[in-house]
């Protein structure tokens, strides 16, 4: 069963996060991952939730996303990501 990780990203360090945009690719495709989006323009149709950056990620299972965001490769990223945004992110199950 697929999982989709959402993240609604505020950059607050341009630098930082422009490196960690052109490192990330390559871990998530090295464990099946997939982009779906990632901050194109979104339109908020109901509700009180503004996403800045939104970015969608399709995994095909629970499994392959764990052993991507627990990997020694993604982990150094996270912590760039982390220092260099205000990130809001969910991982969920498809059908």
């Amino acid at each position: 069963m697929p999982v989709y990780v959402i993240a609604d990203i505020e950059v607050l360090d341009a630098t930082l996060f422009e490196e960690y945009r052109q490192k990330v690719p390559a871990t998530i495709a090295a464990h099946g991952g997939r982009y779906l989006a990632r901050g194109g323009t979104t339109q908020v149709l109901e509700g009180d939730w503004t996403p800045r950056r939104c970015v969608m990620l399709e995994f095909p299972d629970m499994a392959h996303f764990q052993a991507w965001w627990d990997s020694p490769e993604y982990a150094p990223l996270r912590e760039l990501r982390q220092r260099a945004t205000n990130s809001r992110l969910v991982v969920t199950q498809g059908l």
